[in-house]
């Protein structure tokens, strides 16, 4: 009886502290939501990149961080749950990405200062800027890196489009997360060199400005031509062209299941007739 009371003063004593936190305000849930999402994603990525170049390759390599991308990823979206709102899902995803970088130079301050001697530098034999938004490789052009931001994009919004399209072949909901992850590897596993596929504005800006805050200082704007833009302009563009890609090849020729219904009985009503 007594242990009964007790779990009963914890049920209401956790109902209490659940009414003080629960927030009402649908857009700031979603965007809490896209918060956590992002956060998770970022901290497997950008951990996984810190921990590739820190560790000199002995702790992983490229394909270490392709593979984290695309579990952080999958949780992510497990986490994020349904559709938000434009403002909160920006706000959030932002949020989540600034957060996540401050978290993954916390974890790794030490070794980042041992690696740098104490000089953080965006370019050089020890820059670590790397670690947190991507910057172009040193033999591709502005153009060739803008053009592969966009085509990466472009396969990205491909993929979720098939994956998520109930009018098409949709995966079942439950796996529609692992294979947006897996979707994400591929890219990573092909389309990466030029860039490091940043695909997503969130993934690169917020923590670009946190390196910026944190002292590595307005290089990481100005490197390599002020390339910062091109992570943000190239994937805004490539969603463009992958969603209308795929309507013109796919979704504009693609009937609802009723209309495919009333097809098939005014053909069969006509082979009757014939």
């Amino acid at each position: 009886e007594h242990k009964d009371s007790i779990k009963e003063s914890q049920k209401t004593m956790l109902e209490k502290i659940k009414n003080v936190l629960r927030i009402r305000n649908s857009t700031i849930r979603e965007m809490l939501a896209e918060a956590l999402g992002t956060f998770i994603l970022m901290v497997f990525g950008l951990s996984s990149v810190a921990q590739v170049i820190l560790g000199k390759g002995n702790s992983g390599q490229y394909l270490s961080i392709n593979l984290a991308f695309g579990i952080g990823v999958t949780l992510g979206i497990y986490a994020a749950g349904g559709v938000s709102a434009l403002v909160a899902y920006i706000i959030g995803q932002f949020l989540g990405s600034f957060m996540a970088a401050a978290t993954v130079f916390a974890v790794y301050y030490d070794a980042i200062y041992e690696y740098t001697n104490g000089s953080l530098t965006v370019s050089g034999p020890t820059a670590t800027a790397m670690i947190f938004s991507t910057y172009p490789a040193p033999n591709v052009s502005l153009q060739g890196a803008f053009f592969t931001e966009f085509m990466a994009t472009i396969m990205l919004i491909l993929g979720v489009l098939v994956i998520h399209d109930e009018k098409n072949n949709a995966a079942i909901k439950g796996a529609q997360p692992m294979l947006t992850g897996m979707l994400v590897l591929g890219i990573g596993l092909g389309m990466g060199l030029n860039t490091g596929y940043a695909i997503n504005p969130s993934r690169d800006l917020p923590p670009r400005i946190f390196t910026a805050i944190a002292g590595w200082g307005t290089d990481v704007f100005t490197a390599d031509h002020s390339w910062w833009w091109v992570p943000v302009a190239a994937p805004i563009l490539g969603c463009l062209a992958g969603v209308l890609i795929y309507k013109l090849c796919i979704d504009f020729h693609n009937h609802p299941a009723h209309e495919t219904e009333n097809e098939k009985e005014q053909a069969g009503m006509e082979t009757s007739k014939l």
